[in-house]
């Protein structure tokens, strides 16, 4: 493979040890905000030069000995080879999907919020079918995920919950899955035995790392605090600790209940509003850049991105690129990796 075909594995190997190096120096963590971001930059680099390495020294044993394999008709060796040809091929693919997010957000960390629609009971379900979800493709991308807020439907299900997703890229892979995502079964809450839709919306924004140039006026926010739910003890459930901050101009709503103060709490939503109108501007911005105006940049109930069906019939369909699946049962169990490969390549056609 040439060096194109490895994304420039030579320049990402040499800013990597200029890293290193910095980073052994006695001086390196006198300023320890800089020292986060080389930090940061290195764990980036080096989750492209670790598989590129691995995939490099792959295709150079390939080419010496499955030849030979070939000619001797050692059938083990040569399925062993053909096996880890694909796994090569396999990381080759996820590779080339992350060079698609190059956006200027796609690196960073994310939170992903997941909301109830109208529908009540059915909606809370659907909520809590989509947070499993989520759950399970965080850990089968092996991503470390934290709740920072969650509120129970009045009789099954959830009405909200939001996850802070902490891994390189999170955004750039979570951004597809912003919209309302609708369900189409037959409702085990009605005796009937009728089919129902129900609709969750889904947003994610960036998790940015560094103080970030957005001012937010008081007038034009709604501070409003309740009770935290779930697990925390005793003082998380008798005060009013969780805040849930609304920007008036833009609709945007962000809460957090994962801290134990309401000071604390307060300090997330202010850190989360100023990611999400960030982001909206950086938007802007790309979107005046590439000439796309008109398209809708925050998601509201219009913005259907995928239906679920799993009575009369099993479809999961993307509405957005027609990619479709009759394994609902699988895309439900967290297999989203073709639905975000297939978003990604749209945009970037």
């Amino acid at each position: 493979m040439n060096s194109r075909g490895f994304f420039d594995l030579a320049h990402k190997k040499e800013r990597l040890v200029e890293l290193d190096e910095e980073m052994k120096s006695a001086a390196f963590w006198e300023d320890q905000e800089q020292a986060r971001k080389k930090i940061s930059e290195a764990n980036a680099l080096k989750d492209w030069v670790q598989p590129l390495n691995g995939m490099q020294s792959l295709v150079e044993y390939l080419e010496t000995f499955y030849p030979e394999a070939k000619i001797s008709k050692e059938e083990s060796l040569i399925q062993e080879m053909e096996e880890e040809l694909t796994l090569c091929e396999k990381e080759l693919r996820s590779l080339e999907l992350k060079r698609m997010l190059s956006s200027e957000l796609d690196p960073k960390w994310c939170t992903l919020e997941i909301n109830a629609g109208a529908g009540g009971t059915e909606s809370c379900d659907w909520v809590s079918m989509l947070a499993r979800m989520y759950e399970r493709w965080f850990q089968k991308r092996g991503w470390k995920v934290q709740v920072l807020d969650r509120l129970e439907g009045e009789v099954a299900g959830l009405k909200h919950i939001q996850f802070q997703v902490e891994a390189p890229y999170g955004y750039g892979y979570c951004k597809a899955e912003k919209g309302v995502h609708r369900l189409v079964r037959i409702s085990p809450f009605d005796a009937s035995g009728r089919r129902h839709t129900s609709f969750a919306s889904v947003e994610v924004a960036p998790v940015l790392d560094e103080e970030i140039p957005i001012e937010v006026k008081p007038d034009d926010i709604r501070v409003d605090t309740y009770r935290a739910s779930g697990a925390g003890g005793q003082h998380v459930n008798k005060t009013d600790s969780a805040v849930r901050i609304t920007h008036l101009k833009t609709g945007i709503v962000v809460s957090s209940q994962q801290e134990r103060s309401q000071i604390q709490n307060r300090e997330r939503c202010f850190k989360m509003l100023k990611d999400r109108l960030y982001e909206l501007e950086v938007a802007k911005k790309e979107a005046a850049l590439k000439n796309i105006s008109g398209e809708q940049l925050i998601n509201g109930w219009g913005s259907q991105i995928r239906s679920y069906v799993l009575q009369p019939y099993q479809m999961c369909k993307d509405l957005r690129t027609d990619y479709e699946t009759a394994d609902v049962e699988g895309v439900l169990d967290g297999d989203l990796d073709p639905f975000v490969e297939s978003y990604l390549k749209n945009k970037g056609s």
